[in-house]
């Protein structure tokens, strides 16, 4: 079930690293106006660590360290993309607060991700004490 769950999660990194990667001016302009001193080199980094972050998760390789890497990346990207409270009322706002609250909840899922110590229950405990 782990595994499942972490690849589910991993698909919105690397799909969406892809797309910053290949078409990268929109986010670059973004990374711009929030002051950023090398938006092109911030924003490719950022896709970069999500297309790796989120294949390493996929696969299971160091799935709590890179859950955390991925959650210290999506913050700033959240923060700075989806400003909602900056859009006048409308579907520009709207579409806005979708996507921050979805980036919340993937946060969370990468939090569960980093908990995780990859033990359950009782058989866990039993055989931490033997």
């Amino acid at each position: 079930m782990r595994s499942l769950a972490r690849i589910l999660l991993a698909g919105i990194f690397v799909q969406s690293g892809v797309d910053v990667l290949r078409n990268p001016e929109p986010r670059v302009v973004k990374a711009a106006s929030i002051g950023l001193s090398d938006p092109e080199l911030a924003t490719r980094a950022n896709a970069a660590a999500m297309v790796l972050g989120g294949t390493a998760l996929a696969l299971g390789i160091k799935p709590r360290l890179v859950a955390l890497l991925l959650f210290a990346s999506l913050v700033p990207t959240t923060a700075a993309g989806h400003r909602f409270w900056e859009e006048a009322a409308g579907p520009a706002r709207g579409q806005q607060m979708i996507h921050f609250f979805k980036n919340l909840s993937i946060l969370g899922g990468l939090l569960a991700v980093v908990s995780d110590s990859g033990q359950t229950g009782r058989r866990a405990r039993r055989r931490a004490t033997t």
